[in-house]
């Protein structure tokens, strides 16, 4: 049985524990800073997927085989109980295991995401991720060349190359699994989390210059979370905990009643 890799900040303070989950092609060090901060109040788990930074790779990828993972990490750590958050991708794991063993949660935290299912919409950094060739590019620069041609945000590249490593054979590669990502994305983006109810506090997070949150989408959420706030952040967009770091912490903290 194969446990999440994690890093821990605030261990061995007693206090409800903070799981921490990243996003699609992402991974737990994209948190580093809020770990940091919010570990003085608590302990935080900040957690790589499946498929994604340290973590063990597989080819299953459902919103289902992502709450089991949370589930066997608590367990295997002996957290009874505990406050998630999740981004994005991370934020459909937290959804889906705070339906299914609603008993392990205390306080839920979704940033930037709903229940609904998404039309795909990755397919551009897909195709530009599978179109960097690891034996014949041999730096960064010159994976970052092959991006730009397809992507034209650099910041979108340097999240995006954040996840190069060098591996065994002395080559470069991507952390993530780029195959499993690519073969089962519709399975995670574009279904919704699967029907229930989460009857605890829970809070969404929007960033004010994303799309992924709308104001008809208040109903749906409601429905499955009917305790749930919507808070939005300003001067944010879709990576809302790296555009707006303090306003985010903030709306965390006073959520959690830290501090």
């Amino acid at each position: 049985m194969e446990i999440l890799n994690s890093k821990i900040f605030g261990e061995g303070l007693e206090a409800t524990p903070l799981l921490v989950f990243h996003g699609l092609f992402g991974m737990l060090d994209n948190w580093g800073s809020f770990g940091k901060d919010l570990g003085e109040y608590l302990p935080v788990h900040l957690i790589d997927l499946r498929n994604h930074g340290r973590s063990f790779h597989s080819e299953g990828m459902s919103h289902d085989d992502l709450a089991d993972d949370i589930f066997r990490y608590m367990d295997h750590y002996g957290i009874q109980k505990a406050h998630v958050l999740g981004h994005s991708l991370g934020g459909k794991a937290v959804m889906q295991f705070a339906i299914k063993y609603s008993e392990k949660v205390d306080k839920l935290i979704v940033v930037d995401i709903t229940p609904k299912a998404y039309p795909p919409h990755h397919q551009g950094i897909i195709k530009a991720l599978e179109s960097v060739d690891f034996n014949t590019v041999g730096s960064r620069n010159e994976v970052e060349a092959v991006l730009s041609q397809y992507i034209p945000e650099k910041s979108t590249i340097q999240f995006l190359t954040k996840n190069l490593y060098w591996d065994e054979n002395k080559k470069l590669n991507w952390r993530f699994n780029l195959k499993t990502l690519s073969e089962k994305y519709n399975e995670f983006v574009s279904n919704a989390v699967k029907f229930g109810v989460f009857e605890g506090d829970t809070l969404f997070i929007a960033g004010e210059k994303s799309n992924y949150i709308l104001p008809q989408d208040e109903f749906g959420i409601r429905q499955q979370f009917p305790n749930a706030k919507v808070v939005t952040i300003k001067n944010a967009g879709h990576w809302v905990q790296a555009e707006n770091p303090v306003d985010f912490a903030i709306v965390v903290k006073q959520f959690l009643d830290l501090g």
